[in-house]
């Protein structure tokens, strides 16, 4: 019987005495021996059994709002390119990269709005 290639994927999560993220490491073995770190973490798995999606979102105190929206906007066109890939589904692919567009001009309309008007 051929043996499985196997790879690890490591979290690591510290947290403040009211269990908020102050820090996120992680390391693969596939990466090499380094230690790399996040201020984010969105993770999505389907769930063999329930055939339903099981989320992990965890961020660091010291993650900016706009770099949050960033991230969200990042992993929605990251998605957009594995669906078209997995499925050869380019309608979708595309509505998604559109709502990416849309999103972006929010934040940037947004972060204008903001420099116009200081707190």
């Amino acid at each position: 019987m051929k043996q499985m290639k196997k790879s690890e994927i490591h979290f690591s999560i510290a947290l403040d005495d009211q269990r908020v993220p102050e820090a996120i490491s992680w390391r693969a073995t596939d990466a090499g021996d380094d230690i790399h770190f996040a201020k984010a973490i969105n993770i999505s798995l389907w769930d063999r059994n329930d055939s339903g999606t099981m989320k992990i979102d965890l961020w660091t105190k010291d993650m900016p709002v706009d770099e949050m929206k960033y991230f969200y906007i990042d992993t929605l066109g990251a998605m957009a390119q594995s669906i078209e890939q997995a499925t050869n589904d380019k309608m979708m692919a595309e509505k998604m990269r559109a709502l990416c567009q849309e999103l972006m001009k929010h934040v940037e309309d947004q972060q204008k709005r903001n420099s116009q008007n200081p707190q």
